[in-house]
């Protein structure tokens, strides 16, 4: 059995992200080089042993949002992309990324959803004051759930039972 969600993301972010954050945002789709430094997700620890058997913890920065080529469980393509609304009634920027992620990458790309749902348009928010994000399902089922941030939280993580930091 396995463990892999289809996760699609789909907001349209507001006029003000800087050069930067627009920089480390392609670089998380997989559309861009990593930045020399990151600022909306800065950690990414790692689990390794060392030669002498020990736990050590290393930084391991890697794309949360980048998916290309075919999705091995899910069906379909995963691609991600990121497009200027500069035209349109709402400015600002359109991203949609579609990938596969198992549980134990949820609470990482949680916090760049976060990030997102800070800077998503009002057009997002639910009357409950959540922010639509998208949607995922587990890989077998056949209907989406609506995904969310609410409360600085990824409704993701309650449904694949993952602890947060805050637990």
């Amino acid at each position: 059995m396995s463990d892999i969600y289809e996760l699609i993301v789909t907001v349209d972010l507001r006029n003000e992200l800087s050069e930067q954050q627009l920089a480390e945002l392609r670089w998380h789709l997989g559309i861009g080089p990593q930045p020399a430094g990151l600022a909306i997700v800065t950690e990414f620890p790692f689990v390794v042993v060392d030669d002498e058997g020990n736990l050590e913890v290393e930084d391991d920065p890697h794309p949360l949002l980048a998916g290309s080529g075919a999705a091995e469980k899910v069906g379909g393509a995963l691609c991600s992309a990121l497009a200027g609304r500069e035209d349109l009634a709402r400015e600002g920027w359109s991203l949609t990324s579609r990938i596969e992620i198992h549980p134990d990458e949820v609470e990482k790309v949680g916090e760049l959803l976060c990030w997102l749902a800070d800077r998503a348009h009002d057009t997002h928010r639910l009357a409950d004051g959540a922010v639509r994000m998208g949607y995922y399902r587990w890989y077998e089922e056949l209907t989406p759930h609506v995904l969310k941030v609410e409360n600085g939280q990824i409704n993701l993580l309650e449904a694949t039972g993952t602890p947060t930091t805050e637990e």
